[in-house]
């Protein structure tokens, strides 16, 4: 087949980079599936039999029509299609397939794409680099959001300390949210570029989404906590000890870019609570381990503040008796870091997902 690169709706099909993406993120699909995909945009419009496929896609490899069933199925799940009410690819019972959306050779077509689509062609590098920053920023928004909530979770809980009452116990709550807030913005950015930094690399996107947002995961844990006991260490003379810092946000990061990537691919483009779903699912396990292998998160780094700073109001020993400790032990620990990790990185996927599916987010 010639090379050549097309546009439909919201995809693009580079035949010659064998690259299918949309809104400038790769789409995946097998070597087989993209050259049916390849042959019936190329014919657009026109039927193409199940013996063309057989001879052009899987060139003489004797097959069942399963085979054949089974590759245009997983072709509309990758799209967002729906073989009831079809926008891309239309079945013509016992004899083929035929391609019905609007496709712009992107060669020979340098102005608006179509009615249909509704856009106009930017160069791939331009797509690329509007996209790493919408990403980034959402990430951003997304991780923000989640520390309201965690900061209004530990704050209700330092609030309810015998020793809070009034303003005081106000006060605890805005402070908690303005602090988790801060985290939680650093902490999402950093997820969101290292996810948007792997939509660069070439293949394995499982791979470069879980590298990507452990590293960018990392860099900013690694900041937040020197800036955090540098701090501390210049106002009031003494550091606060071992709270959340690189080795928690890399494995953090690590789990919501695999989330991120798992969950289209269960249940398809077209179904956000799977990408949510799993990326929550990913983030829960994976910040219920970093108290087992030593770590802390931000319920545990509070603990540690509080045991530093006797004089403190950051106590969240109380949340202990809710799980049969006498105090905020392991248990307690292991269970709101999961809480934590699953909040974080589901409002993160939320956040990432319509970046992706709103050019103007």
């Amino acid at each position: 087949m010639a090379h050549g690169r097309f546009r439909f709706e919201r995809f693009q099909l580079d035949t010659g980079d064998r690259l299918l993406t949309r809104d400038d993120v790769r789409v995946e699909l097998n070597a087989r599936y993209f050259d049916a995909l390849t042959l019936l945009v190329r014919e657009n419009g026109r039927l193409v039999s199940k013996d063309r496929f057989l001879d052009e896609v899987w060139r003489g490899v004797p097959v069942t029509d399963e085979a054949l069933t089974q590759c245009i199925r997983t072709i509309r799940r990758q799209l967002g299609d729906d073989a009831s009410r079809p926008r891309f690819i239309d079945t013509v019972p016992k004899h083929g397939y035929r391609f019905i959306a609007p496709v712009t050779p992107l060669e020979s077509e340098p102005g608006p794409v179509s009615a249909a689509a509704g856009q106009t062609p930017t160069t791939a590098a331009t797509g690329r680099r509007r996209l790493f920053f919408r990403l980034g920023t959402a990430g951003m928004i997304g991780g923000g959001i989640a520390g309201v909530f965690g900061g209004l979770f530990y704050g209700l809980i330092a609030a309810s300390q015998p020793q809070q009452s009034g303003m005081g116990a106000i006060s605890v709550i805005l402070v908690l949210i303005c602090l988790t807030c801060g985290v939680g913005l650093l902490g999402g950015a950093g997820v969101g570029f290292g996810v948007a930094a792997a939509g660069f690399a070439p293949g394995r996107a499982w791979l470069w989404n879980t590298v990507g947002g452990a590293l960018g995961g990392m860099i900013v844990g690694a900041v937040v906590k020197l800036i955090g006991i540098d701090a501390f260490s210049l106002l009031f003379g003494q550091s606060p000890g071992e709270i959340t810092g690189a080795a928690e946000g890399a494995l953090l990061g690590g789990a919501i870019g695999f989330g991120a990537w798992l969950g289209p691919r269960i249940g398809g483009p077209s179904s956000p609570a799977h990408s949510v779903a799993a990326a929550g699912l990913a983030g829960g396990i994976a910040g219920a381990l970093i108290p087992l292998l030593g770590g802390r998160l931000m319920g545990g780094s509070l603990q540690q503040l509080a045991e530093g700073f006797p004089n403190s109001r950051l106590g969240v020993d109380r949340m202990g008796a809710l799980f049969g400790e006498s105090s905020f032990g392991l248990t307690s620990q292991i269970i709101t870091a999961g809480f934590e990790g699953a909040v974080f990185a589901a409002w993160v996927a939320v956040a990432l997902r319509l970046a992706r599916r709103r050019p103007g987010f």
